[in-house]
């Protein structure tokens, strides 16, 4: 029994040391639709999905923290559940949060997109 909590507690360690680990991308700065040139607008293009790629990585590391707390909060000692629940709240909190902000981001720029062929018909 003491063995299976001590790779518990160890697993919650190794959680709260990979939610470290887990850096959020930078969002780009996106062109304005409506006074950039094609060349500009590609540009963008190419910073959005650069940045879609990075956050694809950051959700996938958020992901493996709140699976392993999840894991602890359910089976790990109850002196450790707390703190396997808060680590879960927290890492599901920073996954939704890069989830909206990708959302918003693809969003503006598809804006910027309409903008620009509003500004450059034909």
């Amino acid at each position: 029994m003491k063995k299976s909590a001590a790779i518990v507690v160890g697993l919650m360690l190794a959680a709260g040391a990979q939610a470290q680990e887990c850096t959020a991308p930078e969002a780009p700065t996106l062109p304005a639709g409506e006074s950039s040139s094609m060349e500009q607008m590609l540009e963008g293009q190419k910073a959005v999905k650069t940045y879609q790629a990075a956050n694809l990585e950051y959700m996938a590391c958020l992901e493996t923290v709140f699976t392993d707390a999840e894991k602890a909060a359910k089976e790990g000692p109850d002196d450790g559940k707390t703190a396997a629940q808060k680590t879960y709240k927290e890492a599901m909190d920073a996954y939704n949060e890069a989830v909206a902000k990708e959302e918003a981001v693809a969003g503006d720029f598809n804006a910027q997109i309409r903008a620009y062929k509003a500004a450059n018909p034909g």
